[in-house]
């Protein structure tokens, strides 16, 4: 395991592993690494030759100075596990490597509009400009690789895609499914500042999911009734303030007339202290196939 803190050094590292031959993978992360994110370097440590895992709390993402100071960090609990997981390569920067002159303002960001402009993008203004921004700077340090995300943050992956795509980039962005707990509470590093009663409040995220997910199967295709039906579970559960709850396009996270095609679920919620999100994907047949006594299925759930 080789932990690598600056710039130059990352980027000189994977193009000697590329100049040998290797193939790269890249996981970027914020730290407080969970099985989540050890999801994501075994998936990647199975399809590449070399992995490297960056450790960098992003400050461009938060949106309140207190949340930034509250993140964990564990650097070597994160180096541990990225090596365990198959990784050979951590870059952790300090925060002036990625942004000279930080705390001053960072003259050139990204921003992608429309898919991030909705849900995360307009209770947190700015959030995934600070994502965007970042990922371009890894992503074009790290130079060609697979990039794998979790679609736990599925609004994050819309815009990276959306992104890498723009910018020509040379990556391909891998989506891996998310993991959760026994009792389907999606992992997060936020998930640690969770107390017991509030653990066991968070799980109504996963649930509202769940009762929006079965209204679709018996056929229901209005985009706000499902979201409704989310939204009360969120709002029948103590400790639980909902945020949004809605059933969109999975490709442009906009709102559709009738849900067809590619779908999917999105709920936001603060639990005691926490802001926590969760998703799920749904792929949905007509109306007509749906009753047809032939059909097999009217939904698949991802």
């Amino acid at each position: 395991m080789r932990v690598i803190t600056s710039a130059h050094g990352f980027s000189d590292a994977l193009e000697a592993e590329r100049a040998v031959g290797r193939r790269v993978g890249l996981v970027p992360t914020m730290g407080a690494l969970h099985a989540g994110h050890r999801s994501l370097v075994t998936r990647a440590a199975a399809e590449c030759d070399v992995v490297a895992v960056t450790v960098f709390v992003n400050p461009l993402q938060f949106d309140k100075a207190d949340d930034l100071a509250r993140y964990p960090r564990d650097l070597d609990g994160d180096v541990l596990q990225a090596a365990e997981a198959g990784a050979t390569i951590v870059f952790a920067p300090p925060v002036h490597e990625m942004y000279p002159g930080f705390p001053a303002p960072v003259a050139t960001s990204v921003h992608v509009e429309a898919v991030g402009d909705v849900l995360e993008g307009a209770s947190r203004p700015g959030h995934f400009d600070g994502v965007a921004t970042v990922v371009a700077k890894l992503c074009s340090l790290a130079g060609r690789s697979r990039v794998y995300f979790g679609e736990k943050d599925f609004q994050q992956l819309a815009v990276v895609r959306r992104m890498a795509t723009d910018l020509s980039l040379p990556v391909d962005i891998v989506a891996c499914p998310t993991v959760r707990e026994d009792d389907g509470l999606a992992l997060s590093s936020r998930n640690v500042r969770l107390g017991p009663p509030d653990r066991a409040a968070a799980v109504a995220l996963s649930r509202a999911l769940d009762a929006g997910a079965a209204l679709v199967e018996v056929g229901q295709r209005d985009p706000a009734l499902v979201g409704a039906a989310m939204e009360a579970v969120l709002q029948a559960t103590d400790g639980v303030s909902p945020d949004y709850a809605v059933a969109v396009d999975a490709a442009t996270l906009a709102s559709p007339a009738v849900l067809a095609g590619a779908v999917r679920l999105l709920v936001a919620a603060t639990v005691g202290p926490v802001r926590l999100i969760d998703n799920v994907g749904l792929v949905v047949v007509g109306a007509d196939e749906l009753h047809s006594p032939t059909a097999t299925s009217a939904v698949g759930v991802s």
